[in-house]
């Protein structure tokens, strides 16, 4: 499903986020630390970072980052 870098920046809350990128993200990567959990999804033309802190078992942070190959001249 296409959702614009704007669109889902805009959706109504965190877990509005949270929720599109797991229903509708393709899984990258992920890199964990002593105290957090880093998974990168790309969703649409824009790509999306879920933060988790791993002792309390939820998410602390999204990040989203425009993708700048999917920009035009």
């Amino acid at each position: 499903m296409f959702i614009s870098y704007y669109d889902f920046q805009n959706l109504p809350d965190r877990k509005a986020q949270y929720d599109f990128t797991i229903a509708h993200g393709l899984f990258i990567n992920e890199r964990i630390t002593s105290q957090s959990k880093y998974i990168l999804y790309k969703v649409s033309s824009f790509s999306v970072e879920l933060i988790y802190d791993i002792a309390h078992d939820k998410i602390i942070s999204i990040n989203v980052f425009e993708n700048s190959s999917s920009h035009t001249k």
